[in-house]
């Protein structure tokens, strides 16, 4: 992955998430292609990571995408598996600075402030148009903070 058109992967990344698609499983997938990694197998892969792991609203999807990008991203880059951890790790403590930098957090539940497992939570949620407010940009945040940490 020599080169990311991030405005490209952006766009896929937002119409795979207004398709139905959760925040995490756009992000990979829209790094399908760079990463030589079958779409379906990302999605499947991402499937659970979502509104901050399985609706937990842990860590952002779109930030647990991100994370899964650079692990595959550094798969192929040596041969020797702690090298590789190490260059994923130092990536991943990079974009958790970067992130946290531009949006205060990286936990699903204090960005959107609402709870996703309750109905007033879930009402509020579209109320608010958090979907293409908040997680919208998370989404956008991390491919350009990936392009950034792999690219440049």
């Amino acid at each position: 992955m020599d080169t990311i058109d991030s405005q490209e992967i952006q766009e896929k990344a937002i119409k795979l998430f207004n398709s139905g698609f959760n925040c995490s499983q756009s992000v990979l997938a829209a790094f399908s292609d760079n990463l030589k990694l079958d779409n379906n197998i990302a999605l499947s892969i991402a499937c659970g990571f979502g509104a901050g792991m399985g609706r937990l609203q842990g860590t952002c999807g779109a930030v647990t995408g991100a994370y899964m990008v650079f692990g595959l991203y550094n798969v192929n880059k040596s041969s020797d598996s702690t090298e590789k951890n190490e260059k994923t790790y130092q990536r991943i403590q990079n974009f958790d600075k970067k992130f946290t930098q531009i949006n205060g957090t990286t936990e699903c539940r204090l960005l959107i402030n609402c709870d996703l497992n309750t109905k007033e939570g879930k009402d509020e949620f579209k109320r608010k148009n958090l979907k293409n407010i908040v997680c919208e940009k998370c989404i956008k945040d991390s491919i350009n903070l990936v392009e950034e940490l792999l690219i440049h």
